[in-house]
């Protein structure tokens, strides 16, 4: 926790269902260093200049799983000055611009692609790749540029699988999702369309019964979400979750290692054995992205290794997600199994199918 973080601890009850929409829930989320300083007693200005930089949105949900200031959902989702820390480290760390052939695609595997559909989300998380655009007009996409990277798509017969991400696709309301969907599954030659999106942690009210019926009818569709304590599975996001299955929406879960938050095996134990009893596969652990303004989350690889080792044998190889890094450059994702790492130090050898490549192993910096 930086600087200027300093509160009298102040242990809040478990959350309770929230009976508002979710439209009204997120109108009502925390925006301002000030809010937080009012609830929390923090000094909210080491906090402004990072907002002013970087958005913050808090979700009442997200809010009320807060125990105290430091703990893990509090730094998923509060202002660290740790974010303006000066390093050398690329804003777009997986250079997405060198692969949109049109502005809402990002096509860098030559059989699936992104559709960026939304420049906002639920809540901003501190550690995000995207956190230089999120939740700005950098990620702000008309209608008429969706229009023309669905088109890209219709137009591009190797793509069978489309992403659609942002920001979190599921903060558009039910008819812009429906066209958007509409439109993708004419493709004849799409085969999956998969959503990646956060809601079900940090804003479960929008996964309605309507919505589960309107995504049903565009199968095969996959939804990938984004828990990473087992603090942030409870009832509200797990009938969330029950919603999505029962309505034969496949589930899996995308971690990203964490410093101060899930880099102990305990700690991913007991998520993933959650995640399996709500119907939700984990499916990667995402060793944290290169992106500027996140090097205070940064965990060494062999950490991340020595967890997925603790695993084996204690859960479920159904409950062991691969452990994967991007390197910077867009390389794409790169499987770090033990066997595969050549050599280790502040630059990673790793076998990979094609050859051997280096990758960064930085350690956690703080200010």
């Amino acid at each position: 926790m930086s600087e200027g973080f300093t509160a009298p601890r102040a242990t809040r009850h478990a959350p309770q269902p929230l009976k508002t929409s979710w439209q009204s829930q997120l109108a009502d989320s925390l925006t301002t260093p000030e809010q937080l300083a009012e609830l929390f007693g923090i000094d909210p200005e080491p906090l402004r200049a990072v907002a002013a930089r970087y958005p913050l949105r808090i979700t009442p949900h997200t809010l009320a799983l807060i125990e105290e200031p430091g703990d893990p959902i509090w730094r998923q989702c509060v202002p660290d000055l740790s974010e303006l820390a000066v390093d050398d480290l690329p804003e777009d760390s997986l250079n997405e611009s060198s692969f949109s052939p049109v502005p809402a695609v990002v096509h860098r595997y030559p059989d699936r692609a992104l559709l960026l559909v939304s420049g906002q989300c639920a809540g901003y998380c501190r550690f995000c790749t995207r956190k230089n655009r999120v939740g700005t007009s950098a990620l702000a996409f008309s209608q008429q540029q969706v229009a023309e990277g669905i088109a890209y798509i219709a137009a591009t017969p190797g793509i069978r699988d489309v992403i659609l991400t942002g920001g979190d696709p599921l903060l558009l309301d039910d008819d812009r999702l429906e066209d958007i969907l509409t439109r993708l599954h004419a493709i004849p030659h799409l085969e999956i369309i998969r959503i990646g999106s956060r809601v079900p942690v940090t804003l479960p009210a929008r996964i309605t019964p309507e919505l589960c019926t309107l995504l049903a009818r565009f199968q095969p569709l996959y939804l990938n979400t984004h828990f990473n304590h087992p603090r942030e599975i409870v009832s509200v996001s797990i009938e969330a979750c029950t919603r999505l299955a029962d309505a034969g929406i496949p589930l899996g879960n995308q971690t990203v290692l964490l410093g101060g938050v899930n880099d102990d095996p305990a700690v991913m134990i007991d998520l993933c054995r959650k995640l399996l009893k709500m119907r939700v596969r984990p499916y990667y652990l995402h060793h944290l992205d290169q992106a500027r303004g996140t090097a205070h989350f940064r965990v060494p690889v062999e950490r991340g290794l020595e967890i997925i080792a603790a695993m084996r044998g204690q859960i479920s190889g159904l409950g062991i997600p691969q452990y994967v890094v991007d390197p910077p450059g867009g390389q794409g994702k790169v499987p770090l199994l033990p066997e595969n790492l050549l050599e280790v130090g502040e630059v990673l050898k790793v076998r990979t199918t094609s050859g051997v490549i280096e990758l960064p192993n930085r350690r956690r910096q703080l200010i």
